[in-house]
């Protein structure tokens, strides 16, 4: 029985480097990285190994980056002989690469528009206004409560995603994320983090985005896709392709469900996750939400090297 979800990670999990040492064994990551580098019209693999950082955490650079970054390891996968999954997700970005590897969309298509996608929600709130960050040992609840106290009439902030028990992402004004982090620290929060991120997404600033993005993305070709996958908004299957163009519209502006996508899975017998693209956080979340599941981050030869034996056993 199909007991494999793949999954791909989000913004945030973009690093200078990032797939170095994959590269350096499989061609084929240099490979989609200059496909897109042609889509864009500059040099992704190059601002990937070289950065400087403050640019590829540009949210219009990243996007395409991670995603990118996503396609090349599952590629790879699929290269090497490894199995179809039973279910793919991806948190907030990383939906539009499930999407790709489940063949629901091309991958050009999903880099100019995830690249587009980028420079319309910079474009509603400036660089420098917004603002993210991860709340770590405080409820859902809490968090909320805290948001609702710490908004002002000109300023927003509230839980952008909910990851896991006691982990929550807040999103809004810098200022507002700022008191807010203070607030639970005061409430006894384990660990606050501000993301290295340039765009508060998944809240109601992200709204004036939606006209524009709506042209975007009906110039897409978005098709059944090949491997059922989990959407953020609704953290269930959608199968018709207006169902999910709606959902990656209000995905703009609503609260990634992660847990509840992990939850999800679980009902649907998973028992082995791997999460293909840079970084470990969606490992992370998976390993400390459920203690019977096998999870593994794939992004360099060694842990490419494990899921493969990992899928022959």
């Amino acid at each position: 029985m199909n007991t494999l979800a793949v999954v791909f990670p989000g913004q945030a999990a973009q690093k200078v480097g990032m797939l170095r040492t994959l590269a350096e064994h499989y061609p084929l990551v240099k490979e989609t990285f200059s496909e897109v580098s042609e889509v864009l019209g500059y040099d992704i693999w190059k601002l990937v190994q070289r950065g400087p950082v403050t640019e590829l955490n540009k949210t219009y650079r990243a996007q395409p980056a991670i995603l990118t970054a996503s396609v090349a390891v599952w590629r790879i996968w699929k290269q090497q002989g490894g199995c179809t999954p039973k279910i793919m997700a991806g948190h907030s970005l990383g939906e539009y690469s499930a999407l790709v590897c489940a063949e629901g969309m091309d991958l050009y298509s999903a880099v100019k528009l995830v690249m587009i996608r980028g420079m319309l929600m910079q474009e509603v709130v400036p660089y420098g206004r917004g603002a993210m960050s991860v709340i770590i040992g405080l409820s859902n609840d809490v968090v909320f409560e805290l948001c609702n106290k710490a908004a002002q009439q000109d300023q927003i902030v509230s839980p952008a995603s909910f990851n896991g028990p006691g982990h929550v992402v807040i999103s809004g004004h810098k200022e507002a994320v700022n008191r807010v982090n203070l607030c639970c620290k005061n409430a006894g929060a384990k660990h606050i983090l501000m993301l290295p991120i340039s765009v508060p997404s998944h809240c109601s600033l992200m709204k004036p985005a939606v006209v524009k993005f709506r042209k975007e993305l009906e110039k897409i070709v978005i098709t059944t896709p090949s491997i059922p996958v989990v959407n953020n908004v609704d953290a269930c299957v959608k199968w018709e392709s207006k169902d999910i163009r709606n959902a990656l519209i209000r995905q703009l502006y609503t609260p990634v469900r992660w847990h509840e996508i992990v939850q999800y899975c679980i009902h649907q017998k998973i028992k082995r996750f791997l999460e293909m693209g840079p970084g470990k956080i969606l490992t992370g979340l998976i390993r400390s939400t459920v203690s019977d599941v096998f999870s593994l981050s794939v992004n360099d030869p060694v842990s490419l090297s494990e899921a493969i034996r990992m899928n022959k056993s």
